[in-house]
């Protein structure tokens, strides 16, 4: 199979703020996000060939940014994979354009759910999706059940693995303190993060990122004609997506400590991308944090460090700012909230801006970045849709 490494070129992005945005409609964060991403690459709306739209319930069409943006009669393909959805949109957008179809496209990620009055996510019709079995099981009830088995399977004290959440909570919570972009900008202490409520044991609530709304998004053009637009491109090296089978529940020897959908995704675009190092060869990460135990798996899961060893690199600030790998350098899902169509696309803004040297906080700008991983998870351990996509310079 042909690799999209070097193909295809990311030349403008934007990004609104993220958080419980009464004052903006769903068109309004989709017209801000745009244009943004326009201006950055000095294009204008009759420029853009075809486009993209990642949404799950912010409508079901591609008029979703059709009507708003007032596009000139061109294709609008909407996607919907779950958490997956930006980052899928991105990717079959980029395809296109490998492909030859187009030269020039949009890609826009939506989600407007404060406005659906859910205090978590919208139900989910399971009826639609056979695979999701346990409709009365919650999300942080299902990643709990990561944690209570991989403490007790690697030695690790109710305390010890309290605390060792609290460090992923403090981390990203660090880092979005500094990203006027992010819905949470307050930094919390360890003690804030152990003795927060209990969600769902071990999860308290700083375990567990937030509900947001928000929109990002981003302009692929073909990797020849990069720098006609600007003279720091972004490379698309990798993009991946794998769908499991969803037998993790079934399975006796499955073992609620890692989730194979992850350890396939990253292991393809490692592949496509030619990284034999992860850990060493990445400059940044940006993962699907949905809670702290999550990010952890997420750690070994996709190379970063080996099994049952993730305390450890916890513990020696191996994933902070000023650490070997950086993990959620813009403060992740932690601080910016959920809005799942918009997830990926954000994750990818944070890489492309890191990689130019552009990040907003100069606190928060990486020495030197040269190739950065966006991952994303929908679903739960037992079965799941995940995203690795890797750009760089």
């Amino acid at each position: 199979m042909e690799s999209i490494k070097d193909k295809v070129a990311i030349v403008g992005m934007g990004c609104t703020k993220f958080g419980e945005r009464w004052d903006k409609s769903r068109e309004d964060l989709i017209v801000d996000a745009t244009y943004e991403a326009l201006a950055d690459a000095g294009i204008e709306r009759k420029d853009i060939q075809a486009a993209w739209v990642g949404t799950q319930w912010s409508n079901q069409s591609g008029r979703t940014i059709s009507a708003p943006l007032k596009l000139p009669y061109i294709p609008v393909t909407r996607v919907e994979n779950m958490c997956a959805t930006g980052s899928d949109a991105l990717r079959n957008a980029c395809y296109a354009v490998a492909a030859g179809a187009y030269d020039i496209v949009l890609v826009v990620g939506i989600e407007k759910l404060k406005d659906t009055g859910f205090s978590g996510l919208p139900n989910i019709d399971y009826q639609l999706d056979p695979a999701l079995v346990d409709p009365d099981m919650t999300g942080p009830s299902m990643f709990a059940l990561l944690g209570s088995k991989y403490f007790s399977h690697y030695g690790l004290s109710a305390e010890e693995g309290k605390k060792t959440l609290a460090k992923i909570a403090v981390k990203n919570h660090h880092n979005g303190s500094m990203n006027p972009r992010a819905h949470f900008q307050k930094e919390i202490t360890l003690e804030q993060a152990m003795n927060a409520p209990i969600i769902a044991w071990p999860l308290g609530l700083f375990d567990c990122c937030g509900v947001s709304d928000g929109s990002a998004a981003a302009i692929v053009v073909r990797a020849d004609m990069a720098r006609k637009f600007r003279n720091d491109p972004v490379y698309i090296k990798a993009l991946s997506l794998i769908a499991g089978p969803a037998e993790g529940g079934m399975r006796p020897e499955f073992d609620f400590m890692h989730i194979e959908e992850n350890v396939r995704a990253a292991q393809s675009a490692y592949a496509q991308a030619g990284i034999k190092d992860p850990f060493k060869e990445l400059s940044l990460a940006e993962v699907h944090d949905c809670f702290t135990i999550t990010e952890m798996v997420i750690y070994e899961d996709l190379g970063f460090c080996p099994r049952g060893r993730a305390k450890e690199y916890i513990d020696s600030g191996a994933f902070e700012l000023e650490g070997e790998l950086p993990v959620n350098p813009d403060g992740g899902l932690k601080c910016f909230g959920h809005p799942i169509g918009a997830s990926g696309l954000r994750m990818m803004f944070e890489v492309y801006k890191q990689l130019q040297g552009k990040a907003e906080s100069h606190a928060r700008q990486l020495k030197n970045p040269t190739l950065g991983l966006t991952h994303n998870l929908g679903g739960d351990a037992r079965g799941c849709i995940v995203s690795c996509n890797i750009a760089g310079l």
